[in-house]
């Protein structure tokens, strides 16, 4: 009997003891077999989009009202001849095409102004080509909402003026100035001109009409701080853009084109400057 049990316990200790079996790790994922989308090829092409393309209606309808705006900027309103530049003391002969402009303005609106100023740093356009001139032209070079305003000063303030105004643009003076050692024009004397360019001395005692920018007025200090001191002050009613585009037209219809050319309302006076300005 003994043997017996003897043999079963043989038996069954290797099955109690043994060591779990490990588990084979799973496979690896197949990759799809999914074929990848097909590649698209585009070719580029030319869409004439001319008269014989239909407008859209509800765009057509939000742009109506700045159409015709638009079209106004291009239309021709003179002809220039030989070209305009910000070159050179005064803001070059753009600076006197636009101080001769709001003189022109201000004679056909009743006034007669001794001298008329314009800051060079607000004309914005560096050069204007010879040939038609229209009225982006106007538009690219005086951006501003700038009004013209005449004021009323002695002949005092109007001598002190003329010093102040030898780096900006004027018309109905002749400015004699030299360049200083920072290279800037300096005032050496100054006289008003007539229409026929002959000099004339300015009386003390006598009231001259200015004709200037509103912006130079309301500065109330600095270079131009002397307008605070004028005897009067009347808007135009007119801004500085509209003055010098009716000036243009006005020359126009009378056969007169407008001509970019210096004259002498500036006369330096020794050397040419050691550094040479760039156009402001």
């Amino acid at each position: 009997m003994l043997l017996p049990i003897i043999a079963l316990l043989v038996l069954a200790v290797p099955v109690l003891g043994q060591t779990p079996a490990i588990e084979p790790c799973p496979a690896t994922p197949k990759p799809s077999t999914t074929a990848s989308p097909e590649k698209v090829r585009a070719k580029p092409g030319r869409t004439v989009v001319d008269a014989s393309v239909p407008g859209d209606a509800d765009v057509e309808k939000i742009v109506a009202p700045y159409s015709e705006k638009v079209l106004q900027l291009s239309k021709v309103i003179g002809r220039l001849e030989g070209g305009l530049n910000k070159t050179g003391v005064g803001g070059g002969t753009i600076g006197n095409f636009v101080s001769d402009g709001i003189r022109g303005y201000a004679r056909k609106s009743g006034k007669s102004p001794a001298l008329t100023i314009m800051n060079a740093g607000g004309l914005r356009k560096n050069e204007i080509s010879a040939g038609e001139l229209r009225a982006s032209d106007i538009f690219e070079l005086l951006p501003f909402e700038n009004g013209l305003v005449a004021v009323e000063v002695t002949g005092v303030q109007l001598a002190k003026l003329l010093q102040i105004v030898t780096r900006d643009a004027q018309s109905g003076a002749r400015i004699h100035f030299k360049w200083n050692e920072q290279s800037r024009p300096e005032f050496l004397s100054g006289k008003l001109v007539d229409d026929n360019g002959k000099e004339q001395e300015i009386d003390p005692q006598k009231l001259y009409t200015v004709v200037t920018i509103d912006y130079l007025l309301r500065l109330g200090g600095g270079a131009y701080a002397i307008l605070q001191e004028a005897k009067s002050k009347t808007p135009l009613n007119i801004t500085l853009r509209d003055a010098v585009m009716d000036y243009v037209k006005s020359e126009t219809a009378a056969g007169r084109p407008i001509r970019g050319v210096k004259d002498e309302r500036f006369i330096q006076v020794g050397p040419d400057p050691k550094v040479v300005e760039p156009p402001r």
